[in-house]
């Protein structure tokens, strides 16, 4: 199994921090417009729960790779650590660009993937807000929204890749010449589906074959305050699993 898939247990290596809960110096930050920013494999296995050992060796074996493709090495760095004691002490990482950390995490399981990815979101999104905070180069409201629109589009582009060729209840309900309201009314009636927490679920029943999947969207305000809302979407499967209870030949 993936060392990277599952919680491991404390390593025995002398030279890694067993918790990333210290004091770490981050280096999240843009130095001009050109300068990519960047997140190191310690604030990695930090939001990730894995351990640092763990991380920093499964960079260097995907390194022969990246290198054959891009040409380049990771780079390789450190990072004073404050211990609980009042010491310190320098621990290497690795210093990696948001596209070689989204290699990375493809090793990763589901659940820290998808943390790795709303971290970048909110990092370039906190950089938006830096880039607004200077009124000599304030952009218009239209532009600050498609400045938004843009970054949260790639991040969510990562985190819907499962549910990006399935249709909207709204779509799915045009195909039957229903309102999306009488739609879901419909399925909730059938057993179909139900709603918890403000969202449609698929029936339990159900779960297992594939009709639905779920997807994100994330927005924000001029004043940058985040909205996440997920919502239930159908599958081609589940458009003909609807076809044949609902018996409209849309087909």
């Amino acid at each position: 199994m993936n060392k990277l898939a599952s919680n491991s247990k404390t390593s025995p290596h002398k030279n890694q921090l067993t918790t990333m809960k210290t004091e770490i110096v981050l280096n999240t930050q843009i130095v001009g417009n050109d300068t990519p920013q960047t997140m190191t494999s310690l604030e990695i296995a930090e939001l990730t729960g894995k351990q640092h050992y763990h991380v920093m060796e499964a960079i260097r074996k995907m390194e022969p790779a990246w290198k054959k493709v891009c040409k380049s090495n990771f780079r390789l760095t450190s990072r004073t650590i404050v211990q609980p004691n009042g010491g310190t002490r320098e621990v290497p990482c690795y210093q990696l660009t948001k596209t070689e950390c989204l290699y990375i995490a493809t090793k990763f399981n589901d659940e820290a993937r998808a943390k790795l990815v709303l971290r970048w979101e909110e990092l370039e999104m906190a950089d938006v807000r830096r880039k607004m905070s200077d009124v000599r180069c304030l952009p218009e409201p239209q532009k600050i929204l498609a400045l938004a629109d843009e970054i949260i589009g790639e991040a969510l582009s990562e985190m819907n890749a499962d549910a990006e060729d399935t249709l909207t209840a709204t779509q799915v309900a045009k195909t039957f010449n229903m309102t999306v309201y009488d739609f879901n009314a419909v399925l909730q009636n059938m057993g179909i589906q139900f709603r918890r927490f403000g969202r449609w679920n698929i029936a339990d029943n159900l779960q297992d074959r594939d009709l639905v999947r779920m997807r994100t969207y994330v927005s924000y305000s001029l004043k940058g305050e985040k909205k996440v809302r997920t919502y239930m979407t159908w599958t081609m499967a589940g458009l003909r699993y609807l076809n044949a209870k609902l018996g409209y030949p849309n087909f």
